[in-house]
């Protein structure tokens, strides 16, 4: 049974990605590979963070596991099931997703009590009109706002509070999984650490699983179970944090941490790492030269419970 963070994860598999795909078309018969060939498993009750530069397929690959994107190729499985055999009733129901832009995420001409009970009206879970409302005044005040900001609308809210809107409308419907898009980039500095600790507190109150995608690598190593480095629209590096963090064995993984502030400034770096240029690959191919026949998995157990990108290990000979 895996164990991060000193909190143990269930053996149980919530979510399995086998040889996932996205492409999008571009001009002159070319495609964008944005996620291609991720295989990886998410676990019931843990916390598995996504992190890359932009461009790397993060956001991408959340959005399809979410159903926002239809996959190209490959398999989704949430609990064991084809996401194709949910209803999307039943699939919003287990999943729901909170946004980068908690502005443009929320319905300007809805009150916040709305909003929030968007997801209960349409799975038409409140009884009467009393029963909707008390479920909305306690969602608000689970993510620490008032009973009050239901008649509001979101324009008379800080950054801050519309993202914590945003979390109870995710949260109305009872979800067992939270696809969580960069949820912090919008804020403050100041403003980020209380929507990570809410998250991680709902995330322990509720065992609720999170996949949680961002590219602030000191808030990653804060709130995760396990990281996923995506690079180019593949996962070069799978491990625990401080695995990751303190031995990372990727070239692109190395770069990433070599970036990462220090607020020490004694400290030094004694090496500049830099990405071996012939690693690089370009994310666009020709149509004609796609293949959906599965392939196997590419990453590979270096050490138990850390996994790099199979042909990083090969060309470095590192096994």
């Amino acid at each position: 049974m895996p164990e991060t963070n000193g909190k143990e994860i269930g053996k149980e598999k919530i979510i399995e990605m086998k040889n996932l795909k996205k492409y999008f078309p571009m001009k002159k018969r070319q495609v964008l590979k944005a996620v291609d060939n991720v295989t990886m498993d998410i676990y019931r009750g843990e916390v598995l963070s996504l992190v890359g530069e932009s461009g790397s397929g993060k956001t991408t690959l959340g959005r399809t596991v979410s159903r926002l994107y239809p996959k190209t190729a490959g398999d989704i499985l949430v609990e064991g099931k084809p996401v194709e055999s949910y209803s999307v009733k039943e699939f919003t129901k287990k999943i729901q997703m909170i946004f980068q832009d908690p502005q443009a995420s929320l319905n300007p001409r809805m009150t916040v009590g709305d909003i929030v009970a968007e997801g209960i009206d349409i799975h038409k879970l409140a009884s009467s009109k009393k029963e909707r409302m008390e479920k909305v005044y306690n969602l608000l005040e689970i993510v620490g706002l008032n009973r009050e900001h239901a008649s509001r609308f979101p324009h008379e809210f800080s950054g801050g509070q519309r993202q914590r809107i945003g979390i109870a409308r995710a949260l109305g419907v009872d979800p067992e999984i939270l696809v969580c898009d960069e949820p912090i980039s919008a804020l403050d500095v100041s403003i980020q650490a209380q929507v990570v600790n809410l998250l991680k507190k709902l995330q322990k109150q509720r065992n609720l699983t999170l996949l949680f995608i961002a590219h602030d690598l000191s808030m990653v190593k804060y709130i995760s179970d396990r990281v996923a480095v995506m690079y180019r629209g593949k996962v070069v590096e799978l491990g625990k944090p401080e695995d990751v963090y303190s031995n990372p064995v990727h070239s692109y993984t190395k770069s990433l941490i070599s970036a990462v502030p220090i607020a020490d400034p004694d400290f030094k770096r004694h090496e500049k790492v830099e990405m071996e240029e012939t690693y690089l690959r370009s994310p666009v191919g020709d149509v004609s030269e796609i293949n959906f026949v599965p392939e196997e998995s590419e990453l590979t157990e270096y050490k138990p419970g850390h996994f790099v990108e199979t042909s990083f290990l090969v060309e470095h000979k590192l096994i």
